[in-house]
């Protein structure tokens, strides 16, 4: 069975840093390509990047130059690290997975930027 537990959301400040982690399990984790979205408050899903196995990253326009992707094949687990935070981009964080044509996320962990 899959499973996504992402953690390390929170209130900061504009400016601020953040770094979201997803553990996961019931899959070889190494092989697979992981990816994180967004949703904000009356917004659809949006992408924000994506790690391949081999460790090729690709990020949205919206976050390029302020957030990295990376991956510790060694703890399953998957990294979002967030710099120089806007209010926009306040949104449940999910990560995700594609498994046998399937999609499957976490439950989502919450950022908030606010002064």
């Amino acid at each position: 069975q899959v499973q996504l537990v992402e953690s390390g959301g929170g209130l900061v400040q504009p400016g601020g840093s953040l770094r979201l982690s997803c553990a996961a399990s019931g899959i070889i984790f190494s092989i697979y390509a992981m990816g994180w979205y967004r949703q904000a408050p009356g917004k659809q899903r949006e992408y924000v990047a994506r790690i391949t196995s081999g460790g090729t990253t690709t990020y949205a326009d919206s976050v390029k130059g302020r957030f990295t992707i990376s991956r510790d094949n060694a703890k399953n687990t998957v990294y979002l690290q967030m710099k120089r935070l806007k209010p926009e981009d306040t949104a449940v964080y999910y990560c995700n997975v594609e498994v046998s044509g399937t999609f499957r996320w976490g439950q989502g962990t919450q950022v908030t930027v606010s002064s």
